[in-house]
C-alpha cells in the first residue's frame, strides 16, 4: 500500500475525488503547514508542497506533485531521487496572476495607487495626465498560460501585444508579435508596459538590468509577477528613482518577505503586493490543482503518461 501526503488545504468534499484515484493508498492529510519531515520520508506520494529541505532526496519518494507553478527550490540538485517525477500546477494560476497583474496596470497607469494615498492622507490632490491602455504596447516575457492570460486582457482593450518567449513557434491568438528571449533588447525601446512571468532560475536571476531598463521609454511601466530575483532591488530602485521608467508594481521581490526597512516601501512611484497573486485565494485554483492532482494521481499509480511533468534543466514543464 502506498502512502500519500496531501498537503494541500482540501476540504471534505474534495477527499473523495482524490482517494478515487488511489483506492489502494493511504491517504494523510495535513494542509499547507503541517508536514514534517518523518512524514515526507514516510511518503511515496506528495500531493502539494512541502519544504525541499525535508525530502532529502528520499528514494521512497516517487511523485511529487506540486501545487505551485515555479518549481525552483525541488530542481536543485540533490534534494529530489532520480526516481521522483516531479510535476507542477501549470495552468491552474492564468486567471488569477494574469488578472492581478493586469490590474496593476491600470492602477498604474491611472494613479489610482496615488490617489488611495492622497485619500488616506486625506488630501483632495489632482496627480494629473493619464494614459489609455489601449494606445499601449505591452511586452509580455514569459508567455505560458499566465503570461498569454495577461496578454488577452491587454489584447481586448486594444494594445498592441508582443510576446517574448524561450522557444521559436506560432504566434498565439492575442498576440500581435512573438519574439525570443535573445531579441528583448529590440522590442525594450518600444515598450509602455514591461510585464514578466519568468520562473525563478539561473537563465532568469538579474535579467533585468540598468541598461535594460535605461532602454526603455521614461513613461513606461514595469510588472514583476513572476519571480523577484529577475530584478535586483537596487536596480529596480534606481531606475524608479532616476525615471529610467515611470513606476513599477510588483507581486514578487527579491528578498521575501520584504524587510520592514527596505527602501523598496518608501517608492512613491512603487505598488507592492506580498506576493499574493496565485496562492488559493481565488477559489478556483484549488479546484483546478485537486483535479490536477487527482489525474496524476491516477495516472502514475497505472503507469500511464502524466501532465506537467517539469524539465529539471529549465524548470518549466516539458
Amino acid at each position: 500500500m502506498k502512502t500519500v501526503l496531501v498537503t494541500l488545504p482540501v476540504e471534505e468534499r474534495h477527499k473523495p475525488k482524490l482517494e478515487a484515484a488511489g483506492p489502494d493508498c493511504e491517504f494523510i492529510y495535513v494542509g499547507l503547514n503541517g508536514a514534517t519531515t518523518e512524514l515526507v520520508q514516510q511518503a511515496d506520494i506528495i500531493l502539494g508542497c512541502v519544504p525541499a529541505g525535508m525530502i532529502q532526496a528520499s528514494p521512497r519518494l516517487g511523485l511529487l506533485q506540486l501545487y505551485s507553478a515555479g518549481t525552483d527550490p525541488y530542481i536543485v540538485p540533490g534534494v529530489l531521487h532520480e526516481n521522483t517525477v516531479l510535476t507542477n500546477a501549470t495552468g491552474a494560476y492564468d486567471k488569477a496572476v494574469g488578472e492581478h497583474a493586469f490590474a496593476l496596470v491600470l492602477t498604474l497607469q491611472k494613479k489610482l495607487h496615488r490617489y488611495r494615498d492622497a485619500q488616506n492622507a486625506h488630501r483632495w490632490t489632482d496627480f494629473g495626465q493619464v494614459c489609455s491602455l489601449s494606445d499601449c504596447t505591452v511586452v509580455v516575457v514569459g508567455l505560458g498560460n499566465i503570461g498569454l492570460h495577461f496578454a488577452r486582457l491587454c489584447k481586448a482593450l486594444g494594445a498592441t501585444v508582443i510576446g517574448v518567449k524561450r522557444r521559436p513557434g506560432p504566434c498565439p491568438e492575442g498576440v500581435d508579435e512573438l519574439c525570443l528571449t535573445d531579441e528583448l533588447d529590440s522590442v525594450l525601446p518600444r515598450a509602455d508596459v514591461l510585464a514578466s512571468f519568468l520562473p525563478g532560475t539561473g537563465a532568469t536571476k538579474a535579467m533585468y538590468t540598468s541598461e535594460r531598463f535605461a532602454a526603455m521609454k521614461n513613461t513606461a511601466v514595469f510588472i514583476n509577477c513572476g519571480r523577484g530575483n529577475a530584478v535586483k532591488t537596487e536596480v529596480l530602485i534606481d531606475a524608479l528613482q532616476s525615471g529610467q521608467i515611470a513606476a513599477a508594481g510588483i507581486d514578487v521581490c527579491e528578498t521575501e518577505p520584504l524587510p520592514e526597512n527596505s527602501p523598496l516601501w518608501e517608492q512613491e512611484n512603487l505598488l507592492i503586493t506580498p506576493h499574493v497573486s496565485g496562492n488559493f485565494h481565488l477559489p478556483d485554483i484549488l479546484e483546478k490543482i485537486v483535479d490536477l492532482s487527482a489525474a496524476n494521481l491516477r495516472a502514475y499509480l497505472a503507469g500511464e503518461p502524466l501532465r506537467n511533468v517539469v524539465d529539471f534543466e529549465t524548470g518549466y514543464k516539458r
